[in-house]
């Protein structure tokens, strides 16, 4: 069984939470949800659907980077919205998981 590797793009303001970016095994990548923050950890387009969806997804292909990947071996997307503060921080209004396969 391949070990797991942690992907750190190298964010600062995740540090103080116990999680990972993404974790890989072998050729796949598992990338946690991410949501509309910006490296420094400010949301970026509050209230605004398009501008937090493009930093999501911003912020999945800077990890696949990370990780020696990229948004081409992406297998499977989830997403979720919402129009309530249900997500990790106000404000937030989406927040995409991505699976990717290294070719």
């Amino acid at each position: 069984m391949s070990a797991r590797q942690r992907i750190d793009p190298g964010w600062t303001w995740d540090d103080d939470f116990n999680m990972s970016q993404a974790i890989q095994i072998g050729n796949a990548i598992y990338v946690s949800g991410q949501v509309s923050m910006d490296s420094a950890g400010t949301v970026v387009g509050a209230g605004d659907m398009k501008s937090q969806t493009r930093q999501a997804l911003q912020n999945v292909k800077t990890i696949l980077e990370s990780a020696g990947a990229s948004m081409d071996d992406v297998v499977k997307i989830t997403v979720y919205m919402t129009d309530i503060s249900a997500l990790a921080f106000p404000g937030l209004l989406i927040e995409i998981e991505a699976i990717a396969v290294k070719s």
